[in-house]
């Protein structure tokens, strides 16, 4: 049997920044849904939601960084030299935001500081996120197995817009993971923020998916000819079914379904990505097979990912088993 490592190492990097976005996004998501609560105790129960986990969560992104220079060195050599300004802005808003976090649950006086800072780091940090997806989508243009663009080609109208919708989509996840986690005062405002944030979001990738085939003729032929417009249109239907089936849960009061309803739209957000994009790693024209290690390499790192990454998943399954539940005012992490 003939095992395609590169497909499997594309599928392991996909898994991990997906794990990421999902698991970081909700946490940052609160940071970006602090300046709505102005009290104390509402704001220490929302960190305390997230405390026992959010440092966690950021192990998919080291496995998706390290897994694309083991096993795709030019896309990591590419990307980061298209994007290096960008990705360290956000490393050192995650950096300053992880500071913050740990430090304003031990100050006093200093704490509104911490405060802002949690929320600027949470802010900066997505908006770059938001800013290298862009970019991503846009392509970058490679001579000699180089990036041969400029250090400022990340600043365009497209990515500085994907940067606000990815602030959009993880204030949507925060909202989700506190209706879920929370209850009384606090879960009732966020029953009231999640309809305009639904709202917004389905804008936001709405305005994404006209903008993108209008501006790549490859991506548009891939999503509008025949036959991919039949494969390809369950993901727009099930986009509108969730957002319906989403202000309908927030109608009804639902706990969990706002949370998984928004889990579903961003998995579908992914899914059409990879449609537009693959089977390129460079975009718009370097695919993972030419963009690969040698196969002796793949296989050796390979067997390190085979370890980690169940472990990473039972104790990620483990953590938040033992965290479920209910958070309630005076409980948690002090």
């Amino acid at each position: 049997m003939n095992i395609d490592i590169p497909l499997i190492w594309a599928g392991v990097i996909a898994f991990g920044i997906f794990m990421y976005v999902v698991m970081d996004g909700f946490d940052l998501g609160i940071g970006i849904l602090f300046p709505f609560f102005k009290e104390r105790d509402k704001r220490d129960l929302m960190m305390n939601s997230v405390a026992p986990i959010w440092d966690g969560n950021e192990t998919w992104l080291v496995l998706g960084g390290a897994g694309l220079f083991a096993a795709f060195p030019l896309a990591y050599g590419v990307v980061l030299s298209a994007l290096y300004l960008p990705l360290i802005l956000m490393l050192l808003a995650l950096i300053f935001r992880g500071v913050a976090f740990e430090f304003r649950f031990k100050s006093k006086r200093s704490r509104p500081v911490w405060d802002l800072s949690f929320i600027f780091g949470s802010l900066v940090a997505t908006f770059f996120q938001g800013v290298v997806l862009g970019a991503y989508i846009n392509g970058f243009p490679v001579e000699n197995r180089a990036f041969a663009g400029g250090p400022f080609d990340w600043l365009a109208p497209f990515p500085l817009f994907c940067g606000v919708a990815l602030v959009v989509g993880y204030a949507m996840l925060g909202c989700g993971w506190l209706i879920m986690k929370t209850e009384g005062e606090l879960q009732d405002k966020m029953f009231k923020l999640m309809p305009p944030l639904t709202i917004a979001l389905g804008a936001c990738i709405a305005i994404v998916s006209l903008w993108t085939p209008l501006a790549h003729e490859a991506i548009a032929s891939r999503w509008f000819d025949l036959p991919n417009l039949l494969y390809f249109s369950p993901v727009p239907i099930l986009v509108l079914a969730s957002l319906a089936a989403l202000l309908r849960s927030v109608r009804l009061k639902k706990d969990n379904q706002p949370f998984l309803l928004t889990l579903a739209l961003i998995f579908l957000a992914y899914t059409g990505l990879a449609i537009s994009l693959w089977p390129n790693i460079i975009p718009p024209a370097i695919s993972f097979t030419a963009a690969s290690a040698p196969e002796s390499s793949q296989k050796f790192a390979l067997v390190g990912v085979v370890v980690m990454v169940p472990i990473i998943l039972m104790y990620t399954v483990y953590g938040y088993f033992v965290f479920r539940g209910k958070m309630k005012l005076g409980e948690g992490y002090h």
